[in-house]
């Protein structure tokens, strides 16, 4: 078909096609933050699982997101080059990067899983899984399966962006939405019904991963704007050096995030076992659990700030490849007003109903230790939420706009200098209040960047579009 097909990017309104790309993009990314959650949530009220279970969920959850960053790195990279590359009506670029971004996400995502099987009991204790026996026993056990779905996760994550910029993100949503269901719908089954445990929280989310990744595979073979062939899936280290640079922020803002959580993760079990209440074994846990959990309703409040940004890659790409800078202007000022809204409905929620929060989490099975420490953590740890959801949807913009070394740089400082910097820092002094503070800490010092950054795109967009006139 031809590229036109996606012409409507460059002459539709622009509040049109944001909600028309970033709806479905937030309900994708909304919906895989909701696998590891909705674990989550069953794993909490479940009562011979409880805050140990929690916590266990805590320790695995980085390594999927190392799953994800690869993942993403590859899908959102290929997504942009896709974009810009339609707009330029250069479809053989177009379909050949979609070819080899298929193969790369299937080779990397088998690599990965055989490290995880061989490696399991040292990557878990380098993520805090030794904070007590009980922990460490549901942590082996839920890693190990959700061990063996990666490739199925890592390949429907890496298709749902190139879906989105072949101008299909309602299928996008769709595919990834059924995924969740079949979790949400297996998980008291297995849990609550079978007892099935930590065993059973992971085979529902890998059975839910298997849907979306079939999904995946039909809509390969029904693309609209791109045709694909066998030359399509030949190897081209050419394309490779075009479309992987591009996807390295959204690489490193989830690597990084990893990193983050390690150096957390660590710092809770050090500090925790000095406390003077979660030195005691039976609350040595839930530090962890609490901080997991924080962390997780945070993912969701991010979905959203990615979700918009990132619905706006194929709308940026193919106006800047059509050479229409003065759209893209635009959807820069509108994605900006957007991202600090959400970020202030997020802040109210956490600083006024913290407590309502961590009650779906099972609070009523805990200790009042529990829910005073998550109480604390949702007010510390969340109150920049309007700086963070306004720096991730600089970082992601500047991906759109081709600049990969500046997007990349800017994610790499929030996310490793300043996010495990402070992390490590922090706690000498604070303790545990000092992982808390290292996140706020963080995104402020970030936001300082970002306003530089934003200012000096407006400038460069603005001249492009004088030249242009």
């Amino acid at each position: 078909m031809d590229q036109r097909s996606n012409a409507f990017l460059e002459t539709e309104k622009i509040g049109v096609l944001m909600r028309k790309y970033a709806v479905p993009c937030i309900i994708s990314l909304l919906v895989a933050a909701l696998y590891n959650i909705v674990d989550q949530i069953f794993i909490a009220n479940a009562d011979y699982l409880g805050s140990y279970g929690n916590a266990a969920n805590t320790v695995v959850f980085p390594l999927t997101v190392v799953a994800l960053a690869i993942a993403v790195m590859i899908g959102d990279g290929c997504c942009a080059f896709v974009s810009i590359s339609l707009g330029a009506d250069e479809k053989e670029n177009a379909h050949r990067s979609i070819g080899n971004a298929v193969i790369l996400c299937i080779a990397g995502s088998l690599i990965l899983t055989a490290l995880y099987l061989i490696f399991q009991d040292p990557i878990l204790s380098m993520f805090g899984g030794q904070v007590n026996e009980e922990t460490f026993r549901h942590s082996k056990e839920y890693f190990i399966y959700i061990s063996l779905g990666i490739p199925f996760y890592m390949f429907g994550q890496a298709l749902n962006p190139i879906i989105r910029s072949d101008g299909s993100p309602k299928f996008a949503m769709i595919s990834t939405l059924a995924g969740a269901m079949v979790n949400i719908i297996l998980d008291p089954i297995f849990i609550f019904v079978f007892q099935w445990g930590m065993m059973g929280a992971a085979v529902a989310t890998v059975l839910g991963q298997v849907l979306t990744a079939v999904l995946a595979v039909w809509y390969l073979c029904h693309m609209k704007a791109v045709n694909l062939s066998r030359q399509s899936f030949r190897l081209s280290s050419r394309l490779m050096k075009k479309f992987l640079p591009l996807g390295v922020c959204s690489f490193l803002s989830q690597i990084s995030l990893v990193a983050a959580m390690a150096a957390i993760n660590n710092m809770i079990r050090k500090y925790g076992a000095v406390d003077a209440v979660f030195g005691q074994e039976q609350y040595a846990q839930i530090p962890m659990a609490v901080v997991g959990i924080v962390m997780k309703f945070f993912q969701i409040v991010i979905s959203i700030a990615v979700g918009m940004a990132a619905g706006c890659i194929p709308i940026v790409g193919y106006n800047i490849g059509a050479g229409r800078k003065d759209r893209a202007k635009s959807l820069f000022t509108l994605l900006l007003i957007s991202e600090a809204a959400v970020g202030a409905i997020a802040l109210i929620i956490v600083e006024c109903f913290p407590r309502q929060l961590i009650a779906i989490f099972g609070a009523a099975n805990e200790s009042v230790h529990y829910t005073n420490f998550a109480v604390r953590a949702f007010r510390i740890y969340l109150c920049m939420m309007i700086f963070a959801c306004v720096n991730k949807a600089t970082f992601i913009y500047l991906q759109s706009l081709g600049k990969a070394l500046a997007s990349t740089l800017l994610s790499m400082i929030r996310e490793v200098v300043f996010g495990v910097g402070f992390a490590l820092l922090l706690p000498l002094f604070w303790q545990l209040d000092g992982v808390l503070y290292s996140m706020p800490v963080s995104d402020i010092l970030t936001f300082v960047l970002s306003l530089l950054v934003i200012r000096s795109t407006y400038r460069a967009l603005s001249e492009r579009k004088e030249l242009a006139t």
